[in-house]
């Protein structure tokens, strides 16, 4: 039994997994939600469950604090249909990362995503790292983030998702960067396991990484109205009192390689990012250490970029 924490009204990849019968040798256990991935994959570390998903540069900020983790597969990311957009008011004259100095930034937690991909994109237009720390970073609850950049709390907000979409549609707001704008079709996420349950469980993990890594290839080749019917029929099925609604906003997996596949240079970039800005000293953590594609088949020979879930042939993704 592999317990997890899940997000509210969303279905995770090895949840469908599930769901499609494509295990073999694990069953989940739900063991609440959460809404932060450095405190996932912390829970994880700390065996109040056995895996946890959060931004890759958080994974590697876990892994240089002495955490015995490793990465087995990428969870999300950013493509033309899923991504993170920082919105700025029409009327609020901000047009530029200069413009920014000695303003708000609205992000759901501190050290993943929104953070990271923030701090980032100032740096590459040029603000020094001092100019960069006047950029405050304000912790706001994803469902509050709209309202709280429309009354002048925050602003910039970092929306994504259904939220995105709904507060583009009402209008008044425009993006001033967005994540796929930064470094293009991206993984920004994996799952991690602790090393010690890896080498203890060595067929459950591998049973786990093949069979969530074939949902991930369903979601990548699958209609998007069969997604959102199996996603509404799991969600009904678990009865945990949550809004259906949310699903007409899934557009796509955010995943831009076969099966999650975890790429070097996803992981690399973070660490390069942590040891220019002083947090992480220089050659402490090495990114081949912190992940393996050993066990995902889309890596291993078993399934190629050509191949569905069921080992059909399909079109390349």
């Amino acid at each position: 039994m592999l317990r997890y924490q899940g997000s509210t009204g969303q279905v995770m990849s090895w949840e469908l997994a599930e769901n499609l019968g494509y295990f073999s040798k694990v069953k989940l256990q739900w063991e609440g939600d959460t809404t932060s991935g450095p405190a996932n994959i912390q829970a994880a570390a700390t065996k109040q469950i056995e895996f946890g998903g959060a931004f890759n540069g958080a994974v590697v900020k876990l892994a240089a604090g002495g955490a015995q983790v490793q990465s087995v597969i990428s969870y999300y990311g950013s493509d033309d249909q899923t991504f993170t957009g920082y919105y700025v008011k029409d009327d609020a004259n901000i047009n530029s990362a200069r413009d920014l100095i000695g303003k708000k930034v609205g992000v759901n937690t501190l050290g993943a995503h929104h953070e990271f991909l923030t701090r980032e994109w100032l740096h590459q237009q040029g603000l020094s790292e001092d100019e960069i720390k006047k950029v405050q970073l304000v912790v706001v609850p994803p469902v509050n983030t709209e309202e709280a950049l429309r009354s002048g709390q925050i602003d910039l907000a970092a929306l994504n998702g259904v939220f995105r979409e709904t507060a583009v549609a009402r209008g008044g707001i425009h993006p001033l960067f967005a994540d796929k704008d930064i470094f293009g079709k991206f993984s920004y996420g994996t799952l991690v396991f602790r090393k010690d349950f890896i080498a203890q469980n060595p067929d459950a993990v591998k049973d786990f990484v093949q069979g969530t890594a074939r949902a991930i290839r369903w979601l990548q080749i699958t209609p998007r109205d069969q997604v959102i019917a199996k996603f509404t029929e799991i969600i009904t099925k678990r009865g945990r009192n949550e809004n259906t609604k949310l699903l007409e906003y899934w557009r796509s997996s955010g995943l831009p390689v076969a099966g999650g596949v975890i790429a070097e240079k996803e992981i690399q970039i973070w660490i390069d990012w942590l040891e220019r800005n002083g947090e992480l000293p220089k050659g402490k953590v090495k990114a081949t250490d912190l992940f393996t594609n050993k066990d995902n088949p889309y890596s291993n020979g078993t399934f190629g970029p050509t191949t569905g879930p069921t080992g059909e042939a399909v079109a390349a993704k």
